[in-house]
């Protein structure tokens, strides 16, 4: 059972005094401590098999790395939290790091989430179809994939030799006649009996099988269809098990790209350069390659291969199953630990091998060359990232390199679905999870783009006080001119928020290349037509006006979508898709009978009388 022990002190000592003061109290059992700095914000996470002996040592400062001796010295208080073991304690490390994010941790940037392959199993005609996020019951998942791209090159494979159907149960549900999937032989039509459940499943059995690597048996299974047609004279039928089977037998074929001699397998492979690192992560399930993605940790310049391949893991795979294999290039220095810690995550004994001969080695060669090349393409890209924001610095008067510079825009139609957004950029390029949408909810007359931005802006920098310096921007960027830059400088002030700002309006005749640009301190000005910031600025707008428009059109088209059904009372999310389901759109909803509403299963005589009334008010 996991305790949870808050440490801290009144006079609030900071540095070795706070640490030596938490130790009073501090217990000889596995777990986790944190280091908090004087704003309860939370500095460090670890891990410890004896808690006691542990945070003891930070109190021998001078054997400390740089690091540590700073985070010491920011120490105001530390908390813990007691477990059973040091795995456990492992476990709740990563966790910890994940959700709360210590700058002087090793931290895992980009973990959104990965897309699975997923076969439906509550309808006679299973779906096959790619979803990310949290399973759901009542299906099978195979995965995960390293991108959307590799997920549906699968898919397509699927489509081809399976003919098992991509659409949804309302558009199964709705269809007269065959979609063009049918006509390029790319689904077997069950939406109108063009096959039968029986053979279907077949076909879902098929899948299954490659699915989960067994080629081999699908191989021969196959083949005995074929064998059997063709002695019952069905050519036709012969003829496409036969290219069925040619279908595979380039995927069966063994090499490093497409191993098929492994199990369920991750290989993992880090690359160090300039005291940064790339880490490869190639997906191997059912002998076949589900792709590959880099990951880039941020993490002090001095931490080893083995200390960031550790934290890696753990991070990794805090909110996803590993595999029962883990292929990586670099030992662990607690590497038994690692292997306890995500073996409890799976719920049975994985493996974890740095393997040195044969196709294994081969494997991970060639994903530590993929982790090599990615990390030289990302250090040129960021030092030329570098020179441009260093320009942006010096056309602004900025004090320091800007690291955070946010663009905003608004987007909407004749006032219609308004919406304000906020992109942001920086040394890393669009920082893509950072950035912000906001559906205008106030009193703004349509049209008002002054008052759109009030708003945003209000919404923006609310809580700025209790904000770390690190969440405000270097730079504020609008997409405007002096009227722009004046009211959203005015609004600022009156918030109590000093940050730099600049307004960007396009040239004559709207013509890209001559832009004005407008801040405190200086007369417009434009730049020359050919110079790299001027790019890099357009870029940071385009980005902010694709964001806005779209922003816009999904907020407008799920009112749109969601206008027909949702007005009707007494009548639920379960209803609806009942609805849905059996007339396959709100449109044959509202075009039902009164008799057609009452054939629906789940739909009583009251029901019935009360969606036909909702869209028929004359008759009811």
């Amino acid at each position: 059972m996991i305790e949870n022990t808050p440490l801290e002190t009144a006079d609030t000592p900071v540095g070795v005094d706070a640490i030596r003061n938490a130790l009073k109290t501090i217990p000889q059992n596995p777990g986790v401590y944190r280091m908090l700095g004087s704003k309860g914000e939370v500095l460090y996470v670890g891990k410890a098999l004896n808690l006691k002996n542990r945070v003891t040592s930070y109190l021998r400062i001078q054997q400390l790395p740089e690091r540590l001796r700073r985070m010491v010295s920011l120490t105001s208080s530390m908390e813990i939290v007691i477990t059973n073991s040091e795995a456990d304690a492992l476990l709740l490390e990563a966790n910890y790091i994940k959700r709360m994010k210590p700058r002087f941790n090793i931290l895992l940037r980009d973990d959104k989430s990965l897309p699975w392959l997923v076969l439906t199993e509550s309808h006679d005609f299973p779906q096959i179809t790619k979803q990310r996020g949290k399973p759901v019951k009542g299906a099978s998942y195979w995965g995960p994939f390293a991108s959307a791209w590799a997920v549906n090159q699968t898919l397509n494979l699927i489509q081809r030799n399976f003919l098992l159907r991509t659409c949804s149960d309302a558009m199964l549900s709705s269809r007269t006649r065959p979609c063009l999937l049918y006509q390029i032989k790319r689904c077997s039509a069950p939406c109108v009996d063009r096959i039968s459940a029986a053979d279907y499943a077949g076909l879902v059995e098929q899948a299954r099988l490659f699915l989960s690597g067994k080629s081999t048996e699908l191989h021969e299974q196959l083949i005995a269809e074929m064998e059997e047609a063709s002695a019952s004279l069905e050519f036709e039928r012969a003829a496409s098990i036969r290219d069925r089977i040619r279908g595979f037998t380039g995927l069966q074929q063994s090499g490093v790209i497409n191993p098929t001699s492994l199990p369920d397998t991750d290989v993992v492979t880090i690359w160090q350069t300039a005291g940064q690192s790339c880490i490869q992560v190639f997906f191997i399930r059912g002998g076949r390659n589900n792709g590959n993605r880099a990951f880039y940790p941020s993490h002090d310049p001095e931490e080893s291969e083995s200390a960031v391949l550790s934290a890696f893991l753990l991070q990794f795979y805090e909110n996803k199953t590993p595999p029962t294999s883990l292929l990586i290039n670099h030992n662990l220095d607690e590497q038994s630990l690692v292997v306890d810690a995500l073996s409890l995550t799976k719920g049975q004994k994985i493996s974890i091998t740095v393997p040195q001969r044969g196709q294994k080695k081969d494997i991970l060669e060639h994903a530590a060359l993929n982790a090599r090349e990615a990390l030289e393409r990302k250090l040129a890209e960021s030092a030329g990232q570098k020179q441009l924001l260093e320009g942006v610095a010096k056309i602004f008067d900025l004090p320091n390199t800007p690291q955070r510079i946010e663009t905003y825009d608004n987007s909407h139609i004749m006032g219609q679905a308004p919406y304000g957004v906020m992109v942001v950029g920086g040394p890393e390029g669009f920082e893509k999870r950072a950035y912000r949408k906001y559906s205008i909810k106030g009193n703004v007359t349509p049209g008002d783009d002054f008052g759109m931005m009030r708003e945003v802006m209000e919404r923006r920098f609310k809580n700025h006080q209790s904000a770390s310096p690190e969440s405000l921007p270097d730079l504020l960027l609008i997409d405007g001119g002096q009227g722009q830059f004046n009211a959203v400088r005015d609004i600022l002030s009156a918030l109590g928020v000093n940050v730099p700002i600049a307004a960007m309006a396009k040239g004559p005749d709207r013509d890209a290349g001559r832009e004005w640009f407008f801040t405190q301190h200086k007369a417009p000005f434009q730049l020359p037509e050919r110079d790299p910031v001027l790019y890099y600025l357009q870029r940071l707008r385009d980005e902010a006006h694709r964001f806005a428009i779209t922003t816009h059109r999904t907020g407008r088209s799920k009112k749109l979508k969601s206008s027909a059904l949702d007005s009707i009372p007494n009548i639920g999310p379960a209803r609806k898709k009942l609805l849905l389901n059996h007339f396959g759109s709100s449109k044959g909803v509202q075009q039902a009978s009164l008799d057609t509403l009452l054939a629906v299963p789940g739909i009583n005589h009251s029901m019935a009388e009360t969606i036909y009334g909702h869209f028929h008010p004359e008759g009811s």
